[in-house]
């Protein structure tokens, strides 16, 4: 039978991490690190925490010490927990403010640490680290965090490798649903069934499947609106496995036959996009180089960001239109996972949406999809 426990994240794969950022913590003197946030949460701790989703206000869900490498965490057993983090080491959910500071006086050396570096904060939060802490400055974490978790180390990128390959088997599913009558409530739910198949119940996004409105860019048909022969469907496949996001994207026609010279146009338009795209994607090189190729191939902004990083949930780089000085700001790495767009629309015929996981690399991006759309299309 298979296993039903809540699982740890790999051993190596969460020792690479938080070697990560406790070298980062060294770096920038700080002492202990905070996190709330629950993708920061389990980066460093590799615990897959359960009854932690919803929104909530800040409060240390997870701490780590630079000196010892302990980790200390927010949950109320230990089913998850790596074995590295003992018992004594766990704090559960409270709403009295003295229980948390109970638990964060019992970090080792929490009387006299310098630098506390936390990735959120509340007026009420603000209070509780300074009497947890007393001797110690409070300082952001999340940049921090943010740079070390921007560049994947090579088990994370088998991670998100793995998550795209369930992502496109539950896309051939819904591929093969396609036809006239359909609906994109129905495609999403091929994908969704597709997906809790192979083992996963969370996508990364609602809607799986849809069509490009053909008088807006940036709108889509109902999704209870039965599909006709020659609509263009956009599918945004993406799953969560383990924590970590797969994303593809891919457009299909319904019906046989060939394409019309609209959609031709708008296929060699895409052609064009996305070997300026992939040629943009270089370590050392401002991700403004990303924006530049859709005016390079004459074609409008997308109503999506070009480029987003693929990890622990969405990481950076975000670079989109409506935030140059943003994509100004950031340059690609070595080890960056991107999920890089490239969307073509065309007034009266709608749009053909292409998405890939792209790593950047020294010698070039590398693509970690099986099925890339260049390809995938010909079956449209």
């Amino acid at each position: 039978m298979p296993r039903t426990e809540v699982q740890p994240d790999e051993r190596s794969l969460r020792r690479a991490r938080r070697e990560r950022v406790l070298a980062a913590m060294a770096a920038e003197g700080v002492d202990v690190l905070v996190m709330g946030r629950e993708a920061n949460a389990r980066y460093v701790s590799g615990a897959p925490r359960l009854w932690t989703a919803g929104s909530r206000a800040f409060g240390p869900g997870c701490v780590l010490v630079r000196e010892s490498g302990a980790v200390h965490l927010l949950s109320t057993w230990d089913e998850g927990v790596p074995e590295e983090i003992p018992h004594e080491n766990l704090y559960g959910i409270s709403f009295n403010a003295a229980n948390f500071l109970d638990a964060l006086q019992r970090v080792e050396g929490a009387a006299s640490v310098r630098t506390v570096a936390t990735d959120g904060l509340t007026p009420s939060a603000a209070q509780l680290l300074a009497r947890s802490f007393p001797s110690a400055d409070l300082v952001d974490g999340e940049p921090l965090l943010r740079r070390v978790r921007a560049v994947k180390t090579p088990e994370e990128v088998e991670a998100v490798r793995a998550s795209v390959r369930l992502a496109e088997h539950a896309l051939s599913e819904a591929v093969a649903a396609l036809g006239p009558g359909v609906t994109a409530r129905r495609l999403t739910g091929v994908f969704l069934e597709a997906m809790a198949a192979a083992g996963v119940t969370t996508p990364a996004s609602q809607d799986v499947a849809w069509v490009p409105s053909r008088v807006h860019p940036g709108r889509r048909g109902g999704r209870d609106e039965p599909l006709e022969s020659g609509d263009l469907v956009a599918f945004g496949a993406g799953v969560i496995a383990s924590g970590y996001a797969g994303e593809v994207g891919r457009t299909k026609r319904i019906g046989e036959g060939e394409a019309d010279e609209a959609e031709r146009a708008l296929r060699r338009d895409q052609d064009a996009l996305w070997g300026r795209l992939l040629g943009a994607c270089r370590p050392g090189a401002t991700a403004t180089g990303l924006l530049d190729a859709y005016d390079a191939v004459g074609l409008a902004p997308p109503p999506v960001p070009v480029a987003r990083g693929l990890g622990l949930g969405f990481d950076l780089p975000l670079v989109t239109h409506a935030l140059p000085e943003l994509a100004a700001e950031q340059r690609l790495e070595e080890g960056m996972v991107l999920a890089l767009t490239a969307f073509v629309w065309k007034e009266g015929r709608g749009a053909v949406y292409g998405q890939e996981p792209v790593l950047v690399t020294p010698s070039g991006p590398e693509l970690l999809s099986t099925d890339p759309f260049q390809e995938a299309r010909s079956q449209a």
